[in-house]
């Protein structure tokens, strides 16, 4: 690394990029800001790709009578849903009971939750909650016969990695400075602008910025401590792991499973043949941010979470995959892990002159709604009024039926691509449909020089061509062989041990340059 090679001046910098850097980020750069958005490693690859892959208004909270938590994550749940339909798609799930048997709330609490849940927010297009008989429903067929009815409500699933990388897309193209895998080193306040040094892959970067958002997600508290950037703040750092293991039920639904100790673990189908089980809550030290792994403990207590539900066992030898992230929750002082608040605030520190935001807690959810609340402070405090616009706007990718956001590309997201099928005739059946639930409408940007299958270049390893891979690198900020097989796509689950591997061989042969892979 050399002497500093590059000096940008901006509006905001914003430090952090999982899912709430990126998302404020995109809003400010939509106002017309001048923004710079840093990572120290990839997008997401902490927490923000750690989740349950869930956009839920959180059912459990309102037990813990979280109601406005809970109104703001409904109200989000349609918005998203509606504007990035190809990687947020409805799931229903299923809350088996089994009325007397322990963690088993009693079946009026939970009908007068499903009813709040029901109206809290307007529902568009998302079915009310209803009881499901498991004696004639085929739902019933893979979990024990004690569980004679379920209460089914409606919610959504996300690919939480690829939705950062697209509010990151977004950011870039409304004119963010977007930099991964390059560290804030130094900041320093220096009247009414912030002088900031990143240390890059390939050089330092001189920021001058008027406003800093420290968006670090687990490292905020830490962030603020040691750049002296602003005061110390105490946070509760709450760790969520999750198994995956081979299929546990057919359909497309998800449960939600009860547990004796009061919490809830979910089901949900996860990449064709696995069912994805989670999530765990433990108190974190925050000694190891960047390794963060589950414990056999976890494991254990998710597979009998499973156990004690479904007819198939599973054991911690059938794990094919795991994973965890530690969410920045705020610190109450007091309470269970699970009881920790999932809403987010904001600290504003003015008084030594360039402004400074800090971000503490949130979920993916409400990311769209944290962002603009953000930059709703940010626009006044540099002298600008700004109008929100993000509820109004499609991710990169979601215009499946035109550039705003309707409830029509969710419910005939189905059709859409069928129309694709016609038009890349030559695609694969099941590339075709993985291409369009990670691109959407950019499946043509993907494609634009591929009129065969023989245009796609060298299968790499299974599943992914050379085209995907070099689209990747240059268009979504790629590097690396976890960044493409496990966050930009999920094909780490399907592919022979060694392919990582071989991805980064031809990652390095890339960037030496014209490659082709026998």
């Amino acid at each position: 690394m050399g002497d500093i090679a590059k000096r940008i001046d901006c509006d905001v910098l914003v430090v952090g990029g999982g899912i709430n850097g990126a998302g404020i980020a995109r809003d400010a750069a939509g106002r017309g800001l001048r923004v710079v958005l840093c990572e120290k490693d990839d997008l997401a690859q902490h927490t923000s790709s750690a989740s349950s892959k869930l956009i839920h208004g959180g059912l459990r909270y309102l037990e813990q009578f979280h109601f406005g938590l809970v109104r703001k994550a409904l109200a989000e749940r349609e918005v998203l849903l509606k504007s990035a339909p190809h990687i947020i798609r409805p799931l229903r799930f299923l809350m088996p009971h089994a009325a007397g048997a322990p963690g088993q709330r009693p079946g009026w609490m939970i009908r007068a939750g499903l009813f709040l849940y029901d109206h809290l927010a307007p529902r568009d297009f998302l079915p009310a909650s209803s009881t499901v008989s498991l004696r004639t429903s085929p739902a019933g067929a893979a979990l024990q016969p004690h569980f004679t009815r379920a209460f089914a409500y409606s919610d959504a699933w996300v690919d939480d990695a690829r939705l950062v990388v697209l509010a990151a897309l977004d950011a870039r193209e409304r004119g963010a400075t977007v930099l991964t895998r390059t560290r804030c080193a130094r900041v320093r306040r220096e009247g009414k602008r912030w002088d900031v040094e990143l240390h890059g892959p390939e050089a330092h970067v001189h920021v001058h910025a008027r406003c800093l958002v420290n968006a670090a997600g687990p490292w905020a508290a830490s962030f603020l401590q040691a750049t002296g950037a602003g005061p110390a703040r105490t946070m509760r750092l709450v760790k969520g792991s999750h198994i995956v293991v081979p299929r546990l039920f057919d359909g497309d639904h998800a449960y939600l499973l009860q547990q004796p100790d009061g919490r809830i673990v979910f089901a949900l189908p996860y990449e064709g043949v696995f069912t994805l089980v989670g999530t765990t809550d433990v108190d974190y030290d925050a000694h190891d941010l960047d390794r963060v792994a589950i414990s056999p403990a976890e494991t254990a207590y998710l597979c009998e979470a499973v156990n004690r539900c479904f007819e198939r066992r599973i054991e911690p030898e059938e794990v094919v995959w795991s994973y965890a992230g530690v969410r920045p929750l705020i610190d109450d002082g007091g309470g269970s892990a699970s009881s920790a608040s999932r809403d987010y605030r904001f600290e504003h520190d003015t008084a030594g002159g360039a402004p400074l935001l800090s971000v503490f807690g949130g979920k993916v959810t409400t990311f769209r709604k944290l962002a603009e609340q953000a930059v709703d402070w940010i626009g006044p405090v540099l002298g600008r009024q700004l109008p929100a616009w993000t509820a109004h706007a499609c991710l990169p990718g979601g215009d499946v039926y035109g550039k705003v956001p309707i409830a029509r590309a969710v419910l005939e997201y189905d059709a859409w691509v069928r129309t694709r099928r016609q038009q890349f005739s030559w695609l694969p059946e099941a590339l075709l449909v993985r291409y369009a639930r990670s691109y959407g409408t950019r499946l043509s940007t993907l494609l634009a020089h591929c009129r065969s299958r023989a245009d796609l270049g060298v299968e790499i390893v299974a599943g992914l061509y050379e085209v995907e891979a070099d689209f990747l690198v240059r268009q979504e900020w790629a590097t690396c062989a976890d960044d493409i097989l496990w966050r930009r796509t999920k094909l780490g689950l399907h592919v022979a041990p060694g392919a990582a591997q071989r991805l980064d061989a031809w990652l390095a042969a890339r960037r030496r340059g014209p490659v082709t892979v026998s």
